[in-house]
């Protein structure tokens, strides 16, 4: 009796190691998946400074251009050309800048979503372990229940003898 009761409290004890383990589990997914809407959002955020900083770059393209062409016609002087030439140099580096980061971004992304994967499946390992440990749980109070009132009718006949 004692033996059975030792070994439904480790069971129990089993259990409640798996419950803990699951919910560190599904802890941490939730981390990562918080991170993921992050890095979501980041990444949006870059895509559009990197829309302006195309347009802005288009803008000094044209106005360089333009600044050419009146350079030619003798409109302008060199200073104006010069001065957009160098903020179109800028604003490549500054573009450049931005496709970096939204790479870098976009691959601290993808481990993201690796991570997650790795830890729903363990999720749900540990899940199906612990549905296995409640089921033999069940299992063995039933068969205790059972045995405790076979003992008790065994005792109650002895005492009626």
């Amino acid at each position: 009796m004692d033996k059975f009761k030792e070994k439904l409290a480790s069971l129990r004890e089993e259990v409640n190691a798996a419950d803990a383990r699951a919910s560190a589990a599904e802890a941490a997914v939730k981390t990562l998946q918080d991170e993921q809407t992050q890095k979501d959002h980041e990444i949006t955020s870059l895509k559009n400074k990197l829309i302006l900083v195309e347009g802005d770059l288009e803008k000094a393209e044209n106005r360089m251009a333009e600044a050419k062409l009146n350079l030619d016609e003798g409109e302008t002087s060199k200073t104006v050309g010069e001065g957009l030439a160098r903020k179109v140099s800028l604003l490549e580096a500054e573009l450049d800048s931005a496709e970096r980061n939204l790479r870098e971004t976009t691959e601290k992304l993808r481990q993201m979503d690796i991570k997650a994967e790795h830890f729903e499946r363990k999720v749900q390992q540990l899940e199906n372990e612990r549905d296995t440990y409640e089921r033999k749980v069940e299992d063995l109070t039933t068969k205790y229940n059972g045995i405790k009132l076979e003992l008790d009718e065994t005792l109650k006949s002895l005492e009626d003898m």
